[in-house]
């Protein structure tokens, strides 16, 4: 970007527009990079896109992000009813140690392609988290009516297309951040700039990527395991129910066959 050296303040705004962007019908010409694709906009601003339903926005006005977003609505699949955002400042600084400040400032020493692409690395994953921690929190309020019947009554109300819905849930959100986002892995930008992996280090630390991606991995097992159990349950009973039919069935048809002898 030009006019590195000067220090200055670049705003990044991260978006999550839905499940996944294809991001190989937005590739240019003029691409900076393919991996993650990162594209120059007007008035020297970058928009990095990441195949997991992320654009990330560094030093893009209001009008052209409105016009770019708008310009990629085509090529997101599965559109969230409603964009979830973040947003943080970049403060280029020649002299800075590339600290994060109280106020969540990120210092970079320059604006390279490489540094911006690493830090919109980092916040996108955040948000991506974000939005899978609060998936989980949806499923918890879905699943503790169910044991808390089971604890006070003995029983539970769930129906089996309802537990199944629920393990369905927790499978398909691994999925996507195991398949598609890989909360908990290095980005491959490392492999070819080895020089800025304290820099992703000091910013994964401080986002907690990898924490808040076992405490997920944590609550999916706890879901899962009482998903489980609860449809083991109602399976049991289906199956007592079903052995009760037979031998009334059964009580049935010996009345009837002695009712005939007695005849």
């Amino acid at each position: 970007m030009a006019d590195e050296a000067r220090p200055r303040t670049l705003q990044v705004r991260i978006f999550l527009l839905g499940e996944r962007l294809d991001t190989r019908a937005l590739e240019r010409k003029d691409s900076l990079s393919a991996s993650p694709l990162t594209l120059r906009l007007p008035d020297d601003g970058v928009a990095v896109l990441f195949r997991y339903g992320i654009a990330a926005l560094v030093n893009v006005s209001a009008t052209e992000e409105a016009s770019f977003l708008e310009r990629i609505a085509p090529c997101v699949i599965e559109p969230l009813p409603v964009r979830e955002t973040d947003e943080t400042q970049v403060k280029i600084a020649p002299s800075a140690e590339e600290p994060i400040d109280l106020a969540g400032t990120i210092f970079l020493h320059d604006a390279s392609i490489a540094r911006l692409q690493l830090v919109a690395d980092v916040l996108a994953k955040s948000l991506v988290l974000a939005h899978y921690e609060a998936s989980v929190a949806g499923i918890f309020d879905r699943i503790e009516p169910l044991t808390t019947s089971l604890r006070l009554t003995g029983s539970s109300t769930a129906s089996g297309r309802e537990l199944l819905r629920q393990i369905g849930d927790v499978l398909a959100t691994q999925h996507k951040m195991v398949g598609r986002v890989e909360t908990g892995e290095k980005p491959e930008l490392l492999w070819e700039h080895p020089e800025l992996e304290r820099l992703y280090m000091r910013l994964a630390e401080e986002y907690e990527l990898r924490d808040r991606d076992r405490a997920l991995d944590r609550k999916f097992d706890v879901i899962s395991r009482t998903a489980e159990t609860l449809l083991s349950i109602l399976q049991n009973r289906s199956s007592l129910r079903v052995e009760w039919y037979i031998l009334a069935l059964i009580v049935a048809e010996l009345i009837l066959s002695v009712a005939a002898l007695w005849r």
